[in-house]
């Protein structure tokens, strides 16, 4: 007897599925990112306006203390009643204490005279002036530290660590070392570095090495960066560069947007030898020819070592045709009488600068913000954006 075979059922025809596409979830952060980012725009700008019209009725009420005392038709008591009158007419309004109100008074005669500053004060917040006022002694000073702070956009915190660390004398122009070639190349180049870069944000050990210095330069990047200034950016780290058949690394690359170029460092945990220059310069010349973009303008050495003699420096740099110069950094704060003995110095050959452009400008100066009168401006401190925003 022949078993018959089952035949197997046909399978059912399963409905073609069209290849899903992987789909990426997005948070919601990055989902709205456009929308938040015009939320952030705009409270920047609400910040910057207040701080604005802040300044400005702070410039006027000191502008109108100052006169009615220098007429002697105010004594210090006037000065007491009228912070008592703000303080009732103005419950939980803070700032117009009888001390800010001689504050403002600071503030004004401080910079009415100087046609250059005065027109910027409103660019800063209010605590940063009174960090200028308390913390710097000298005019040309004062006003080294404003600009700066307005091109860096420094915080309180930041602005605080430059005053302690000196950046006035750091940046001193004379005091600088460079190559011809550099003032050539560069005619403003000189105002965007520094004699000496205060790192002592990295913390490093007595003895440290060249790897030590380069691994902390690395971690702490964006803090180098505002010590460099802002517009310094970052390119590369060990940057690979190949003459013949030779690989070669240099220690830091950067890109400076004002001056358009790029930025060689070399670093030495010694101090500078002028053998130092043929390697720089060679980095130098690479970067030039083999990475530099058509548009951009020649490449910049700058060699950061430990210590320098300067009078060396001076010769090794000569004769050199490579835009080149020698900076040294510093990993501890400087002693506080070095640092006021210095400043007295430059002071010593700021002065008669000072004395000669005092003497060219007019008696008097005011911000342009649009407040033209004490009445008119302390009557917007109602707002209440003002609450807080003064202390």
């Amino acid at each position: 007897m022949t078993k018959s075979r089952k035949t197997p059922a046909k399978a059912a025809k399963r409905p073609a599925v069209a290849p899903s596409r992987r789909t990426t979830t997005l948070t919601p952060v990055q989902r709205f990112d456009e929308v938040l980012a015009l939320i952030e725009a705009a409270r920047r700008r609400a910040y910057q306006a207040i701080n604005t019209e802040l300044v400005d009725l702070y410039w006027e009420l000191g502008k109108y203390i100052s006169k009615k005392i220098a007429s002697a038709e105010w004594g210090d008591g006037v000065v007491d009643e009228l912070a008592a009158t703000i303080a009732r007419q103005y419950p939980g309004m803070r700032g117009y204490t009888r001390r800010n109100l001689f504050r403002m008074r600071q503030f004004y005669d401080t910079y009415q005279g100087n046609k250059k500053v005065s027109p910027l004060v409103t660019q800063l917040p209010w605590t940063h002036h009174l960090i200028l006022l308390s913390q710097t002694k000298h005019s040309a000073e004062r006003e080294f530290y404003m600009l700066a702070a307005i091109k860096g956009r420094w915080t309180k915190r930041e602005l605080e660590r430059q005053i302690v660390t000196g950046a006035a004398l750091r940046s001193d122009a004379p005091a600088k070392r460079v190559s011809p070639a550099v003032t050539q190349t560069h005619p403003t180049a000189i105002d965007e570095f520094k004699n000496a870069y205060s790192l002592e944000f990295l913390e490093l050990r007595e003895g440290h090495s060249e790897a030590d210095l380069h691994g902390a330069l690395l971690r702490n990047l964006g803090r180098f960066i505002t010590e460099l200034g802002r517009d310094f950016c970052f390119v590369g780290s060990e940057y690979p560069v190949q003459v013949g058949n030779q690989d070669f690394a240099i220690d830091l690359v950067f890109f400076h947007r004002g001056l358009s170029c790029l930025v060689a460092f070399e670093l030495k945990v010694r101090k500078f030898e002028p053998e130092d220059l043929g390697k720089l310069s060679f980095y130098v010349e690479a970067l030039d020819r083999d990475v530099k973009k058509p548009h951009e303008r020649p490449s910049i050495g700058v060699l950061l070592c430990a210590t320098k003699d300067d009078e060396v420096v001076e010769y090794a740099l000569a004769r050199t045709t490579s835009p080149t110069l020698v900076t040294e950094y510093q990993t501890m704060l400087p002693p506080k009488a070095l640092l006021r003995r210095k400043l007295h110095e430059l002071y010593a050959r700021l002065a008669p600068e000072v004395t000669s452009a005092a003497s060219a400008e007019p008696a008097s100066h005011r911000p342009t913000n649009g407040a033209s009168s004490p009445t008119f401006a302390l009557s917007r401190a109602k707002s209440r954006a003002f609450v807080g925003a003064s202390s």
